[in-house]
This record gives C-alpha cells, structure tokens and sequence, in this order.
C-alpha cells in the first residue's frame, strides 16, 4: 500500500452543510475500502486547510480515482501528497551517492 496525505478545503457547498460532515466522511471512509484502501486518520485542523485524511491506496491511479470521486461530491477541494514512511526514507537516502 502507499500512503498519501490529502489536505482538505470545504467548499462553500460543504461548508454551508458542515453538520452533514461527520455521515460524509463515513461515506469516505467506505469509498477507500471498496477501492482497496483505507482512511488510516483524519484530522480537523487550524490553519490553511479545514481537514487532513491519511489515505493508504493500492497505487496512484486508485487515489486518483479516490480523489477525483472525492471532488466531484463538491464538498472538498485536496491538495494530496505522497508520504514516505521513516523506513523508506532511509532507504532513499542511503542510496544517494
């Protein structure tokens, strides 16, 4: 599996409905697991971005996927980044010469 962090936006649509977060997000956490992955944290944050998902995916194309199924809902807008857990880290960075 690969891990990405999605920083989360609401959208003025998801804002004005914010009480209808909580079912939405249990409805994300569904779409994950039946595209293969799974919403490994979530955050409610301060700051540039309302939300924060820890997703882990099979590949890229699946989080695209995810991502894409997740925006057209109209309540989020992502940023998604791809992590590099600490063990994988080492490893890149042992290889450089």
């Amino acid at each position: 599996m690969v891990t990405y962090l999605m920083l989360l936006n609401w959208t003025d649509q998801g804002i004005k409905n914010v009480k209808d977060s909580p079912k939405r997000l249990d409805g994300v956490k569904k779409l994950a697991k039946n595209m293969g992955g799974e919403v490994k944290a979530f955050y409610m944050t301060l700051g540039a971005y309302d939300l924060v998902l820890i997703v882990d995916m099979p590949n890229n194309d699946k989080l695209a996927s995810f991502g894409l199924k997740l925006g057209s809902l109209g309540n989020v807008r992502s940023t998604t980044l791809r992590a590099y857990p600490e063990d994988d880290y080492r490893r890149i960075i042992s290889g450089l010469s």
